[in-house]
């Protein structure tokens, strides 16, 4: 009976129990460094791939393709193809899109409050996501809203870097107006502190302004966006309409409905996305693909008049850091284990040969070898098992001793704890069986004449 096999194991461990728990102490130290280590590494991976996705990991770009003028390419980015609905449908109708905003470029401008000036390193536009594609919290005040966006409202938030260089003393940021190419803006929020990106630039350097106030009072000539200056005259009526004079025919319904350009004062320089996570970028970018298409009217082997581009290189790192820190866990934990393995081996042997003689006896009076196999199996198991619940418990400890001490990040692993368990069965059973199949082969009589 499986119970008389394991009270007799339980008896025979506690004859000495000083030598059991010598023995499960080193399964309980493999086991406490696993614990420990797997849950500092996904601590670990969990703080980097935090700060790759900061850096954008999870972006999408979509850019309109070149326009080509008499045969001549103009360069990437350059159509008018993309529209701020496109960017609303992208919201409502694909999943893998955690959040999406149309991006106006913009011309360098001069910052001014005060008696002060700065030249901002990137002034970029956007809607009320801008931040929630970027990741971006707030160190102060908060985001512009959908209605200052509708309104072509002029209000603008900060990094920084332009607070340094702008206010000076207690003076409060958000609230105050700054001057930008002549245009009175009011500051609505200051961006947390980032640092550099991975091409060196100072991310803090930078001014977010609504794309529609970019494309009506900021952007050169104060009409559309892509427009370059030579033209940005013809751009003019959406902002100054002249009644007395009709720049543009009325289409027809027909018109309409086959029209595949977009209005030229709709257009947007290019959409950013932000997948829902990196694991679904290649869905986010089919969904994006089969929509633009769908609603630019592209035919069936046509060719997209859009590209989408991703963050590719840093996907690839956030992915070899991953496989590279569990690669190593494994490894860890694969020298512990089998070191305490090998010691659970050792004793389990030595407890043979003490008790050769009670094995013979057992055997005299009717135990079979498969009896003998299996009680010393599961005093093996035991031995383990125990060790491994103890050490679950020492690497739990640890981790919060070391988060608490270091200030480390700790993720617990509800995965590794399992994993724990399982992996202390298997080396019970597997260092065991060899002193246990050892024990069953035993002559009863010479295991009985054994000094």
């Amino acid at each position: 009976m499986i119970t008389q096999v394991v009270s007799t194991a339980v008896v025979a461990l506690g004859r000495n129990v000083t030598r059991s728990l010598l023995t499960m102490l080193g399964i309980v130290i493999g086991i406490a460094a696993v614990i420990t280590m797997m849950e500092i590494g996904n601590g670990a991976s969990k703080q980097i791939a935090s700060s790759i996705s900061n850096m954008g990991s999870n972006m999408l770009l979509i850019f309109p393709q070149a326009l080509s003028t008499a045969g001549v390419s103009v360069g990437s980015g350059t159509g008018i193809t993309l529209t701020s609905q496109d960017c609303d449908a992208i919201i409502r109708e694909c999943p893998s899109v955690r959040a999406a905003t149309p991006v106006v470029r913009g011309t360098s401008v001069q910052a001014i409050h005060g008696a002060l000036n700065w030249s901002p390193g990137r002034v970029e536009s956007g809607s009320e996501e801008y931040f929630d594609v970027n990741e971006w919290s707030f160190e102060d005040g908060e985001a512009f809203t959908a209605r200052d966006v509708a309104a072509s409202a002029t209000v603008c938030v900060i990094g920084q870097t332009i607070v340094d260089n702008l206010f000076t003393g207690n003076e409060p940021v958000v609230g105050s107006r700054i001057r930008l190419n002549n245009v009175l803006f009011t500051v609505t929020g200051v961006l947390s502190p980032k640092g550099a990106n991975l091409m060196g630039m100072d991310q803090n350097d930078l001014i977010v302004v609504p794309w529609t106030t970019m494309r009506n009072r900021l952007a050169r000539g104060g009409g559309t966006a892509g427009t370059s200056s030579s033209s940005a005259s013809y751009a003019r009526g959406d902002v100054y309409a002249i009644d007395a004079v009709d720049f543009y025919p009325a289409r027809d319904a027909t018109q309409t409905a086959n029209y595949l350009m977009p209005i030229r004062f709709n257009n947007v320089n290019s959409i950013m996305c932000a997948a829902v996570s990196s694991d679904r970028i290649q869905e986010a970018i089919e969904e994006i693909t089969e929509l633009l298409r769908a609603r630019h009217r592209i035919p069936e082997g046509g060719e997209s008049d859009f590209e989408i581009r991703d963050m590719s290189e840093l996907l690839t790192v956030l992915t070899s850091t991953s496989t590279l820190m569990t690669s190593l866990l494994l490894i860890v934990a694969l020298i512990s284990l089998v070191v305490g393995g090998v010691g659970i081996m050792n004793i389990m042997l030595v407890s043979v040969t003490e008790r050769t003689r009670e094995i013979g006896l057992r055997m005299a009076v009717g135990a079979r070898g498969r009896d003998i196999l299996l009680q010393f199996l599961v005093e093996s198991l035991l031995l383990c098992l125990a060790g491994g619940i103890l050490g679950i418990l020492a690497g739990r400890f640890t981790s919060i001793i070391i988060s608490s001490l270091k200030n480390w990040p700790v993720s617990p692993s509800i995965g590794a704890i399992l994993l724990s368990v399982i992996v202390s069965a298997v080396i019970g059973i597997g260092f065991g069986f060899y002193p246990a199949w050892r024990a069953s082969r035993l002559n009863p009589i010479d295991a009985l004449h054994y000094e």
